[in-house]
């Protein structure tokens, strides 16, 4: 099968929200290869625990690639306990500048409870202006969704669940099987 015929792997809504002290990350479980769902229980969204510091992370994309990734991400943090910030530039600069990284194809969110961001292989690390933001299949109706109900009484986790839940329904690549991590600094 020739390259630019392979249907390409799809699937995956994470999104990340700050409010009233905490940041929840929720992410879908579906993978697709084309038309065709693979799995419909894909657990997306981790804590890693670099020396003894809470981090959540969800991962858009390729999941070996993520894998690498959250691997990586995982030695920046214990060469740089507490510092998400410093641990995120360093990954996104290794990811941009190694010829072996730059060929990944994946998207983190991370938190550390006060810090939210998203990570790129184009050497970006983005904090959301609004405190929402998501990456993915789904991701920008899942944005759209949680950015609506920001101003609302709801809290951090319940602004996850609808926003997904919207974005499930809008995003065939998507579905309702939700892993939600919660992290308070």
């Amino acid at each position: 099968m020739a390259e630019d015929s392979f249907p390409g792997w799809h699937g995956t809504t994470i999104i990340g929200v700050r409010k009233g002290g905490e940041v929840v990350i929720a992410g879908d479980g579906q993978v697709s290869l084309g038309q065709t769902v693979i799995k419909g229980t894909a657990r997306k969204v981790r804590r890693l625990s670099p020396g003894g510091y809470d981090i959540v992370a969800g991962f858009a994309g390729s999941t070996a690639d993520a894998f690498n990734l959250l691997e990586r991400l995982e030695t920046k943090l214990e060469a740089t306990p507490g510092q998400l910030q410093r641990a995120a530039v360093e990954l996104a600069k290794d990811w941009r500048t190694d010829k072996y990284l730059q060929k990944l194809e994946a998207m983190l969110i991370v938190s550390d409870g006060a810090e939210l961001y998203v990570v790129t292989g184009a050497g970006d690390v983005l904090e959301p202006e609004h405190d929402v933001t998501a990456i993915g299949s789904g991701g920008n109706y899942a944005l759209a969704a949680g950015r609506a109900m920001m101003e609302t009484d709801l809290g951090a986790e319940d602004i996850a669940r609808r926003a997904m839940a919207i974005a499930a329904d809008i995003c065939v690549y998507t579905n309702g099987n939700l892993t939600v991590e919660r992290i308070t600094k």
